[in-house]
């Protein structure tokens, strides 16, 4: 690990020569931006009594909270506060030192580009209440029972990332990016990622090993107001103190904008090892297989696609959603050697005034280990 540190200096060294060489001196009164966004939002759930008991049934507040500062044209530095279901967190906490723009550095804390969902995922900037399953932390229903989505946004970490733009002309780009970060935890005992562990007050790696990832995305335009984009995004590592249990995070997404109407599709996937323990067949529900083994993986994926069209003041988005999850669980689950989860979701959002919009939505859930549920959204939601 020292070597990996020792590496990681010299880059950041070298990055912050070239970016210095670069920038003009710097101003003696930096350029400050201030700016956020607010989102109230009421759940309703009309159906089990179960179901509201263990989702976010009634109001809640989402606050984000950003300041960024522009030292010099390729030296800028963002830090952003979030308040939400989860407490008070250090959404952002970095440097960004810009050699061009098809090189730059961000050191800190960050979202790490994963996917297209997180570019957007300040509810500001999406018009439903909700996020995709995929990306869901804290707000589907049976959330306990599935640990959340395949990657709830936004997944905030600690580390490096190296990323870039190569333009072809006016309309068609390519961006990239590598990182490395501290990654998810869980105990060494663990059948899952702990994502409460992964948003804990201390934000210190668990095992002293990088997880690392990248995306790689294109963007090809066909007008003013027109483009399709297609990426692909990859994550892996351990996620347990011994560094025994390793995931594997893979996803693509594509994205076609005609003038101001959005098509969006994206698909993600997670391959988690787990602890099998001392005793196997005491843990778990299904075992052994044909060979006298148990496996020690499960694997989670999940999609959503949506059609996002505005009519004058008013935003209507369709949305299909799901989740799949395929292998051995605990004997204290309910869920089976595969469950599956579908979401149907139909809503609307009005343009009160500028930016500030009222969401409406609606939310049919399709269990195959449960009985189905609807859900209901009013929030009220805009950036400052």
């Amino acid at each position: 690990m020292r070597s990996w540190a020792v590496c990681v200096g010299v880059v950041l060294a070298a990055a912050a020569r070239a970016a210095a060489q670069q920038a003009p001196a710097v101003s003696e009164q930096p350029l400050r931006n201030f700016a956020g966004s607010i989102q109230i939002d009421y759940m309703a759930v009309p159906t089990q009594d179960v179901a509201r008991r263990q989702a976010l049934d009634g109001a809640t507040l989402e606050l984000s909270m950003k300041m960024a500062m522009d030292f010099t044209q390729n030296v800028s530095a963002n830090v952003k506060v979030c308040y939400a279901c989860h407490g008070f967190e250090v959404g952002m906490a970095f440097f960004d030192l810009r050699v061009a723009d098809q090189l730059n550095f961000r050191v800190g804390r960050f979202t790490p580009s994963f996917g297209e969902f997180p570019l957007r995922h300040d509810p500001a900037n999406h018009r439903t209440s909700d996020k995709p399953l995929p990306y869901d932390m804290g707000r589907m229903l049976r959330l306990r029972e599935w640990n959340e989505g395949v990657l709830p946004a936004p997944w905030v970490d600690n580390g490096i990332e190296i990323d870039g733009t190569q333009f072809f002309g006016p309309l068609t780009q390519l961006d990239y990016a590598a990182y490395a970060i501290m990654g998810p935890k869980g105990n060494a005992d663990a059948l899952d990622i702990d994502f409460i562990q992964s948003r804990t007050a201390y934000y210190v790696d668990n095992n002293s090993r990088p997880t690392v990832g990248g995306r790689l995305a294109a963007t090809f335009g066909f007008g003013a107001a027109s483009s399709m984009s297609l990426g692909a995004s990859g994550m892996y590592g351990t996620y347990d103190p011994d560094n025994k249990l390793h995931f594997l995070v893979a996803g693509g997404d594509l994205v076609l904008r005609l003038d101001k109407v959005f098509w969006r599709a994206e698909y993600l996937l997670r391959r988690t090892q787990f602890a099998l323990g001392p005793d196997p067949a005491a843990a778990l529900r299904y075992g052994p297989g044909p060979n006298g083994t148990y496996d020690d993986y499960f694997v989670k994926d999940g999609f959503y696609t949506e059609l996002e069209a505005p009519a004058g003041r008013f935003d209507f988005v369709a949305r299909w959603d799901g989740l799949r999850r395929k292998g051995n669980v605990a004997v204290t689950s309910p869920l089976r050697s595969e469950s599956v989860l579908l979401r149907y979701t139909a809503a609307a959002t009005f343009r009160v005034y500028g930016a500030l919009r009222i969401k409406l939505s609606t939310e049919y859930y399709d269990f195959s280990d449960f009985d189905d549920e609807v859900v209901l959204h009013l929030g009220l939601a805009g950036p400052f």
